[in-house]
């Protein structure tokens, strides 16, 4: 596995200024590292600043109890799309606004917000088989409190070319968020095996893997599953034969 060691510009921007601790001697999530101290500061230069990569690479040895494995039969040196927030989903709102806009502020009841994410790569049989790592907050607003919230978090490999955009892949997971108190509460989210055909390198190229807060696309879901099975239509009786003779 690689990973690849160019973002794009927004990209880059937004998870530098996500990702905290992006200074010397800071840890994965931003926390204080142990260092020993060194008698001769010129005899011994102080060690780099962790690299991006290295904090997304963290981020799958860290962010969960259960630690994704390797892909196995991985082919080496792959290049992983770009990864981006997606416009207009950045932000989920508990409940959604009320439609004449009044008492928007007070009847919120949770916010969620995006903090990090990561992705990773591999190449096994001619499929392109990334995993997915989404770190947000659920925020507590002047109508909540504890208790139980569902986050509809959307991650999408787009093919973004000048003619169009085409959706490659797409997932929609819920992932369950119990609320403590009102100070709010981090969710942790690693979508492992999101697979398709590799494409073409220049192809390649334009996809992109998206993250997004997808309510909208939860209540179509739901209201799907809803929906009563229609009934299968008897099977017609077949006719009697005359008697023959």
């Amino acid at each position: 596995m690689k990973w690849s060691g160019h973002e794009p510009f927004a990209a880059l921007l937004a998870l530098v200024l996500l990702v905290p601790g992006c200074s010397g001697g800071s840890g994965v999530f931003g926390g204080p590292s142990s260092t020993t101290p060194v008698p001769d500061a010129a005899a011994a230069p102080p060690p780099p600043a962790p690299s991006l990569n290295d904090k997304f690479a963290g981020f799958f040895a860290g962010a969960s109890q259960k630690s994704p494995q390797p892909v196995a039969n991985a082919q080496a040196d792959v290049d992983c799309p770009f990864i981006d927030i997606r416009q207009g989903a950045s932000t989920l709102t508990i409940p959604p606004p009320p439609p004449d806009g009044s008492n928007e502020a007070m009847a919120l009841k949770y916010q969620g917000i995006f903090v990090r994410a990561a992705r990773e790569c591999a190449v096994v049989a001619g499929q392109m088989v990334m995993k997915v790592g989404v770190q947000g907050r659920i925020i507590v607003g002047p109508a909540g409190g504890p208790g139980a919230v569902e986050v509809p978090l959307r991650i999408a490999v787009v093919s973004a070319l000048t003619q169009g955009s085409k959706t490659v892949a797409t997932r929609l997971i819920r992932i369950p968020v119990t609320v403590g108190n009102n100070d709010g509460t981090d969710f942790t989210h690693i979508e492992e095996g999101l697979s398709f055909p590799l494409p073409s390198s220049a192809l390649l190229a334009s996809y992109i893997v998206y993250i997004g807060f997808d309510p909208i696309g939860a209540a179509e879901e739901d209201k799907m599953k809803q929906r009563p099975t229609p009934a299968s239509k008897p099977k017609p009786k077949p006719k009697p034969t005359a008697p023959t003779g």
